[in-house]
């Protein structure tokens, strides 16, 4: 973990039983890209993980640096580590529709899926359900702030939850509206 995380998200650290793909999200908060010409090599080689679990050798060759939108490149990663399979539309957020299995409602875990801009639209974010408060889920993701980090989106931004079928059922997390929601994740 390349920084600690925020107070009223360290009860993740303290879970007996956590997905697996949670389990690798909290151990990767922090990550973050680096400004100008240098580029984290981390997040450039989950792009190797990533195509060797099946998603296609040309995403090897798409993340060239670490300023490409990577929030689907950061769920495919940890769907890889946790075993799971990973398809070729995994760089896309809205491509996260077709994974797994639908879910009505999100438990600890699952991947939220959102748009960005227009509803019926192509650009999207994704990432893992934390929580949620009244308005907001809580979701741990990549690209969010440049960064690996936990932010609040709204609940009416939601496109669709999906948990991989042998994924345990997550349970639902009540949390304190606390921070703002974010607008644009990247």
């Amino acid at each position: 973990m390349d920084k600690l995380l925020p107070a009223g998200y360290v009860w993740l650290m303290l879970e007996a039983v956590m997905p697996q793909m949670l389990l690798e999200a909290v151990r990767l908060y922090g990550v973050e890209e680096i400004p100008g010409e240098d580029h984290d090599p981390r997040i450039l080689a989950w792009a190797s993980t990533v195509a060797d679990a099946g998603a296609g050798a040309w995403i090897k060759d798409f993340y060239t640096n670490d300023e490409i939108p990577w929030c689907g490149l950061f769920v495919a990663y940890l769907a890889a580590k946790s075993g799971y399979r990973v398809q070729p539309d995994c760089l896309s957020a809205r491509g996260w529709l077709d994974w797994g299995e639908r879910c009505d409602y999100p438990g600890l875990g699952d991947v939220l899926i959102f748009y960005r801009g227009n509803p019926s639209g192509k650009s999207g974010h994704v990432g893992l359900y934390v929580g949620e408060d009244e308005e907001a889920f809580h979701v741990l993701g990549g690209n969010q702030g440049n960064q690996v980090s936990i932010t609040r989106i709204s609940k009416d931004r939601l496109l669709g939850v999906r948990r991989y079928p042998d994924a345990q059922v997550g349970r639902r997390v009540s949390l304190s509206p606390k921070g703002k929601l974010s607008e644009n994740e990247a």
